[in-house]
């Protein structure tokens, strides 16, 4: 069963011989529990498609459907809400707000919304990103890679359809990075997340259970790994 699907997707900027395409025809469809990566080079397409698919952007035209919601045919103030309870960001910036501890981090956005906060659920995940010892710690206490598992944990906490990972690891060491990615995996799989994660670097994406290449706008190869 889909979770995600794009179709047709454009995104063009510009007019006449400027024009860009930076999206033009893509066609995506991830599944529900499925750790998707989106691969290619610095100006392929890749971060413009995340931001298309979390309805961060409009697109020229094409369809994006989440957890059975065409994201576009809802208005601005609505898409906004949306997207905060169905759908879970990981950026490079870890985006933690600087004066709240761990734990006030992770359910900022359900307090936000007026939910009520599973204190066992939200436990578990954080038990499960090695993060337990540093609930009352403050961001700029913790490691780089600390503060992304606190971002991970954040975007799990609300049970989103999907969790998009916009190069997650590209403020990390190598060595980090592989850890906090294969934290992002077992998080994923324990708590039956879909994620899709775009990202530049193939060892990275060795770690998805399908990858996917875009150039140029398009999408040129998909593959299951192995």
């Amino acid at each position: 069963m889909s979770i995600l699907e794009a179709k047709d997707l454009k995104k063009f900027y510009g007019e006449g011989e400027n024009q860009v395409k930076a999206l033009n025809g893509v066609n995506v469809t991830v599944k529900k529990g499925e750790f998707a990566a989106i691969v290619g080079t610095s100006g392929s397409g890749k971060s413009t498609l995340l931001h298309m698919l979390g309805g961060l952007d409009r697109p020229t035209s094409g369809e994006v459907i989440v957890d059975g919601k065409n994201i576009f045919s809802l208005k601005d103030d609505e898409l906004t809400i949306f997207r905060r309870r169905k759908i879970g960001f990981v950026f490079q910036a870890y985006n933690l707000v600087p004066v709240l501890n761990v734990y006030e981090n992770i359910v900022l956005p359900m307090e936000l919304d007026g939910e009520k906060i599973d204190k066992e659920y939200v436990d578990e995940i954080i038990d499960t990103l090695m993060l337990t010892s540093k609930k009352e710690s403050l961001p700029n206490q913790l490691s780089g890679g600390q503060q992304q598992r606190v971002a991970i944990a954040r975007a799990l906490a609300f049970r989103p359809a999907i969790i998009l990972a916009d190069e997650p690891t590209g403020n990390l060491d190598s060595k980090t990075g592989q850890d906090v990615l294969s934290l992002l995996k077992v998080s994923a799989e324990k708590f039956s997340q879909t994620i899709v994660m775009i990202t530049h670097n193939d060892e990275i994406a060795q770690l998805a259970d399908r990858i996917i290449r875009i150039e140029d706008g398009k999408i040129v190869s998909e593959r299951e790994v192995k």
